[in-house]
């Protein structure tokens, strides 16, 4: 599986967010944003990430996910959003 499978399994499953995916195999790093984790506890971003998942990682086909949830405002200043950095400049 790649990262651009991952992708579009996430963006069919959930609405409305961005999705950041590295990786290969079945070891997968994913960043969403979203304001669908507006008000979720860091356990039920993960918990809407990993559900969305299910089935591949019930197969094997995805093996290790880590995952970053953010709101769009949290994101702004992310040092995983490559924007943030030239906003300091």
């Amino acid at each position: 599986m790649q990262p651009s499978d991952v992708k579009v399994l996430l963006e069919t499953r959930i609405e409305g967010c961005d999705f950041h995916i590295q990786g290969e195999g079945c070891n997968f790093q994913v960043i969403a944003v979203g304001e669908v984790f507006d008000g979720l506890s860091p356990v039920k971003r993960q918990q809407l990430i990993y559900s969305a998942l299910a089935d591949e990682i019930a197969s094997g086909d995805v093996h290790a996910v880590s995952i970053k949830t953010y709101t769009p405002e949290q994101w702004q200043g992310a040092p995983e959003n490559p924007d943030s950095r030239n906003q300091d400049a």
